[in-house]
């Protein structure tokens, strides 16, 4: 029998006690915005970067259920003016974080907003 030369190549991915490839936050960051940008359906964008899909279902789940601070960048916020004839009906602003803020006095709802936004 001959001799058999083989080689080990440590390619620095971390993989947990069952051999799973561990992901770094700058790396599921990358690749929850690449998927942003793709256009593609779950699976054929996981199958594309290597990615298992249930592990980028997971990713974008938790993304979801955190809010757009997960990755720590704060959403940024846009206003929008807006004339709104003066009657008795209220006002109603929805925040991206779900807050719902209500009222009939436009200039006290914007001082909420901001303090709410902050």
């Amino acid at each position: 029998m001959g001799t058999i030369a083989t080689e080990l190549v440590e390619s620095g991915e971390k993989r947990d006690s069952s051999g799973r490839k561990l992901a770094g936050e700058a790396r599921r960051a990358a690749v929850l915005s690449a998927y942003d940008r793709s256009g593609l359906t779950q699976s054929v964008f996981a199958a594309r970067e290597g990615v298992s899909y249930h592990t980028l279902v997971t990713w974008l789940s938790r993304r979801r259920r955190e809010g757009p601070t997960a990755l720590g960048k704060p959403a940024p916020v846009r206003f929008a003016e807006m004339r709104v004839p003066r009657s008795g009906l209220s006002l109603e602003v929805c925040l991206p974080n779900g807050i719902i803020v209500r009222g009939a006095d436009s200039a006290q709802i914007a001082a909420l907003v901001k303090v709410l936004t902050r």
